[in-house]
């Protein structure tokens, strides 16, 4: 391990540990401040003194041991929970804006209430962020009796829901919603023109549940409001039938890590040929290129029941981090536009997209942020250099005795296969529960329909379906049990052994507790890790193990099948050399991912910092800080909505092509950022120009009526949905290029106009 690196571990470890040690000491004078002999009116007394000295202006760090005493008792009386040590512990940390690592089944809902509550008191309102609607409810439920008891009001938001009902729901001390629904609220009161048609209050503080599935894995996801789509103009069907008359080593050639494909100077000929369309590398030909890629990205890269499932005539992505279909999901309109080609369906055009922000800037909008989940160590780095959120790893209640075995390795596909199965066998004849976590839709069907041929009925958890998914979770540690997932990640269910029966969970200990099987290795070391901890909550015994083919797709892409040598065999292959070139793969995977994050962000920083700009300026004139009559607010509001969409389509216009500098020596994100700034700049004397014109057209008017006449409204109607950013990147990365591409670009958009040469 390099020496830098080692160190800066230790130094960690050791800060860590003093952390911990400064936390047991606020645990004990928590303990002390024992309120067990108080009664009701006592503690709602307290509870109420509380608050005053908040509003008033007293630190809350200087509240913090009443008022986690006081939370503490309320727990035990209204929900029978006596929080352990270690969740008072966690519960410190989140206060002091600290991202926790506390193990599967500690009870990190219970450790929330605490700072929740703590936060609260100043009325300014606190915000839990969990992963689906479900846990939502479901948590603002279950912890809504202790800060009823204690005088809070506490809400959850859920997708649909009336305007009114969301406003009450903010206007809460405490709201638990979703982070996508939270965003896309502040999307809709971002084109609001009344403050009364708006839902949200200044944010305050928030904690983020699941904060690795949220603050990075799904953090580089647009969110976008957008006007009704219109009816389809798309040609993809063309695109869709050239790109299947190229063929791979001769047409196109994919990248390193076969995450792009790309044309090379055959490929560019042939299609020039196909679509009839001269230099394929011209400028007015950027459009025919960007569609054709698209359609290649489709064909080849996009693999149905693994990337998309299409249900009821539509296409519907799949998370690559939960494996459940992401509801509402979208991939980049032309990318979108081709998947639908390729599985010759009727696309609608996307409709104009009148505001867009990532959940990361979103988050950024809190003033005092911290998280919680099981699994943050291994990409602590990222929190840190991302969000300045450094990670503190709260320890277990109970030792950890789960047992997690070494990978079983094999070389093929059908070795691995036929020794999953037979593991499976094995360990069922006993009666052990066993969870097996899959990779995709198509994988999950495949193994429950090789079980029901061996008399294995399963569970099969991989749809949308978050209230019935936690049912079957639940069961998931039952004598007999097998239940087949794909993964994990923000499913918010604990396994109890038995399913919660006493008797039967002494029965599952004695087999060993639950059996946790991964059939594949993710890109992620967190998201094998939120499986594995599926096992051996609360000191309970348990294993974990992965099942691994050198022809995984994560392995193919490395090449490792070349480098490792193996004869084929049915057996597992012992090589620890393996292993470890396998767990290398892993930190390169995510050093790359990080590093796409990170190129994704400088292009979409500027953006958020202009619509920052424009936003405030806009939300003054909504809240009558700026004195203008009524009409003029009202047209002021329209045309900086207007001219807010036109730049965000001209900011998407841009960036589909501006990777192409990166070939003329020019650095595409200076040049992008160039263009937008220069564009921006141009926006308020657009706003001024149209807004005098309007009002001269409205003669002073303040009659709504006649500001509908002249089109100054809404849109009839909006809608919400997450673009997958991250192909973009993979799209228009030159870096990636194979050299094949390079050479087609130099010869057609370069040396063919130089030299005059219409053939090469």
């Amino acid at each position: 391990m390099n020496l830098a690196v080692k160190l800066m571990r230790e130094w960690k470890d050791r800060d860590n540990r003093l952390k911990l040690r400064g936390y047991r000491d606020k645990v004990e004078l928590v303990r002390k401040r024992n309120l067990e002999a108080w009664d009701e009116k006592q503690l709602q007394a307290e509870s109420l003194r509380l608050k005053k000295e908040a509003k008033a202006g007293a630190p809350l760090d200087e509240l913090l041991i009443d008022a986690y005493a006081l939370v503490c008792e309320a727990a035990k009386r209204k929900l029978g929970l006596q929080p352990y040590d270690v969740q008072i512990m966690a519960a410190i940390a989140l206060h002091e804006r600290f991202l926790i690592e506390q193990h599967t089944g500690e009870g990190k809902t219970l450790s929330a209430v605490m700072p929740a509550y703590l936060n609260a008191l100043t009325g300014e309102g606190v915000h839990v962020l969990t992963f689906n609607d479900y846990l939502a409810n479901r948590d603002a439920e279950w912890m809504g009796p202790i800060y009823r008891f204690l005088g809070l009001t506490v809400k959850s938001v859920q997708a649909g829901m009336s305007l009114s009902a969301k406003r009450e729901a903010y206007a809460a001390d405490i709201t638990y919603v979703t982070a996508k629904e939270a965003g896309f609220d502040y999307l809709r009161d971002t084109i609001a023109l009344d403050e009364a048609d708006t839902v949200h209050r200044t944010f305050h503080y928030v904690i983020v549940d699941e904060a690795d599935s949220l603050l990075l894995d799904e953090a580089r996801v647009p969110l976008v409001i957008a006007g009704e789509p219109g009816s389809s103009k798309s040609d993809g069907i063309r695109f869709a039938e050239v790109a299947r008359q190229l063929k791979q080593d001769v047409h196109y050639d994919f990248d390193e890590f076969q995450r792009n494909v790309y044309l090379n100077e055959v490929g560019a000929a042939k299609a020039e040929e196909l679509l009839g369309c001269g230099n394929l590398y011209d400028n007015d030909n950027s459009h025919l290129l960007m569609s054709l890629n698209c359609a290649l990205h489709a064909e080849l890269l996009l693999k149905k029941d693994v990337d998309y499932i299409v249900r009821d005539g539509q296409i519907e992505l799949i998370d690559e981090y939960t494996g459940r279909v992401a509801e509402n999901r979208h991939l980049p309109e032309g990318l979108q536009a081709a998947l639908a080609a390729k599985e010759g369906l009727q696309l609608k055009a996307g409709g104009k997209i009148l505001g867009t922000i990532t959940l990361q800037h979103f988050l950024s909008l809190y003033p005092k942020i911290c998280g919680m989940t099981a699994t943050a160590q291994a990409s602590a780095m990222e929190f840190e250099a991302i969000y300045a959120l450094q990670v503190v790893q709260i320890p277990p209640n109970r030792p950890n005795i789960r047992i997690d075995h070494p990978h079983r390795i094999y070389t093929h596909k059908e070795a691995k296969f036929k020794a999953l199965v037979q593991e499976i066998l094995s360990v069922h004849r006993a009666g052990r529960p066993i969870l097996i976590g899959t990779s995709s839709v198509e994988e999950s069907d495949m193994l429950a329909e090789a079980l029901a041929a061996r008399g294995i009925p399963c569970q099969v958890l991989n749809a949308k379906n978050d209230a019935k998914e936690a049912e079957l979770i639940a069961k998931a540690g039952e004598i007999g049990a097998v239940t087949v997932s794909t993964n994990m990640a923000g499913r918010g269910v604990d396994i109890r052994l038995g399913g919660g029966n006493p008797t039967q969970a002494e029965v599952v200990a004695k087999l060993g507790g639950l059996y946790v099987i991964g059939t594949h290795m993710h890109q992620s070391v967190r998201i094998d890790n939120q499986l594995r901890g599926r096992s051996g909550r609360q000191g309970d015994p348990g294993a974990s193990v992965f099942f691994v083919s050198l022809e995984d797709e994560l392995l193919l892409q490395f090449g490792i099948d070349k480098a490792i040598r193996a004869p084929r065999q049915d057996e597992a292959l012992e090589e620890p050399v393996l292993r470890r070139k396998i767990e290398h793969i892993q930190r390169v995977i995510m050093g790359q991912n990080f590093d796409i994050q990170q190129e994704l962000n400088c292009y979409s920083d500027m953006v958020e910092e202009q619509r920052r700009m424009l936003y405030e300026e806009r939300l003054g004139i909504l809240k009558g800080e700026t004195p203008m009559s009524p009409s003029e607010r009202r047209v002021r509001l329209y045309y900086i909505d207007k001219f807010w969409a036109d730049h965000l389509a001209y900011v998407s216009y841009i960036r589909e092509g501006i990777h192409l500098t990166s070939l003329v020596n020019r650095n595409p994100i200076d040049e992008f950022h160039t263009q937008i700034i220069q564009a921006y700049e141009q926006i308020p004397a657009k706003i001024n120009r149209e807004t005098a014109n309007m009002l001269a057209k409205l003669g002073g008017s303040n009659d709504p009526a006649i500001w509908e006449k002249f089109g100054l409204k809404n849109p009839t109607s909006t809608r919400t949905y997450i673009i997958n950013d991250q192909y973009k990147e993979y799209l228009q990365n030159p870096s990636s290029w194979s050299p094949g591409t390079i050479i087609a670009y130099w010869m057609r958009k370069i040396l063919r106009p130089v030299f005059g040469w219409s053939k090469f």
